[in-house]
């Protein structure tokens, strides 16, 4: 063991509320000495291993830190810089033009870091909700024991000295879980201001993407997409309007008359005998007759 160890071995541990914990009995180390964890007992509920980032040592006592507060300040620390440095992005690209290439690039790394952060930040709230849960029944439990002890002391079954004793005890126990309470509470407050300025930055991401992506093309490339070709329009007939197709007129069916006459005299037959001029004749009044 170092001397680190030795001087935290045998001190009494307490929450950062001031209530007594239990005796650290040993230390847990890595392989180049460093401390990774306490032993500490903790009386009927055992021997408890802390995390050493989870305790502050001072002079004659080591503090325990819950870890749910550890976590909360994290997540409120790296959101704030985050943010920040969101906000310096986008005013940079409001004064330069010429860093709106590199904008876009760190713009998606800062983003990837908010949406790891919002998983953690759901993590922490479900956390924060069971650690009031817990705090809520501790609360219930003391002023039922505060309670009954008045009732105890009105029946004459304690003596007024006992009964001052219990309502000095259970009124610490209330002053620590009021007190844990209305931390949670300013930390999940804290959490949710955060979460409107990430709403404010998302309602301006998009014009930093927009001038990013304009920023890259190529001037060749911006023609093109200014220049298309026009499609060639094959009808000026709108779409919902109906076709109107002209009706073209029936012609009407040859009388008796006509079809007999047609008829009356069958093609004379073009033999050797029959000369050419003859058929041109037959045939032209042929025609006439139709």
């Amino acid at each position: 063991m170092t001397n680190d160890d030795i001087e935290i071995i045998g001190k009494n541990v307490k929450d950062m509320y001031g209530t007594f914990m239990g005796k650290v009995v040993g230390t847990i180390t890595d392989i180049d000495g460093s401390i990774q964890s306490l032993g500490v007992d903790c009386g009927s509920q055992g021997l408890q291993q802390i995390q050493f980032e989870q305790i502050v040592v001072q002079n004659d006592v080591v503090i325990f830190i819950p870890k749910w507060r550890l976590d909360s300040q994290r997540l409120i620390r790296e959101k704030q810089l985050t943010l920040r440095r969101l906000k310096a992005l986008i005013d940079i690209v409001s004064e330069n033009d010429d860093m709106k290439a590199d904008a876009e690039i760190i713009h998606e790394k800062y983003k990837s870091k908010l949406v790891t952060l919002d998983q953690t930040q759901s993590e922490i709230n479900a956390k924060l909700e069971e650690r009031l849960t817990e705090l809520d029944e501790q609360m219930k439990s003391a002023k039922m024991l505060l309670f009954d002890a008045k009732v105890q002391s009105k029946s004459n079954e304690i003596s007024d000295t006992t009964f001052d004793t219990v309502n000095s005890c259970t009124n610490e126990v209330i002053e620590r879980v009021t007190h844990e309470t209305a931390e949670i509470a300013n930390v999940k407050s804290r959490i949710a201001d955060l979460e409107l300025e990430v709403q404010e930055i998302s309602a301006s991401q998009p014009n930093i993407q927009e001038s990013a992506v304009s920023y890259l093309e190529t001037p060749e490339q911006q023609a093109v997409q200014t220049i298309l070709p026009v499609a060639p329009i094959e009808s000026t007939v709108h779409p919902s309007e109906p076709i109107k197709v002209e009706a073209l007129p029936i012609p009407e069916p040859p009388t008796p008359s006509e079809v007999s006459s047609e008829f009356q005299e069958p093609p004379k037959q073009v033999t050797s005998a029959t000369s050419k001029d003859n058929n041109d004749n037959d045939w032209l009044a042929r025609m006439e007759v139709q």
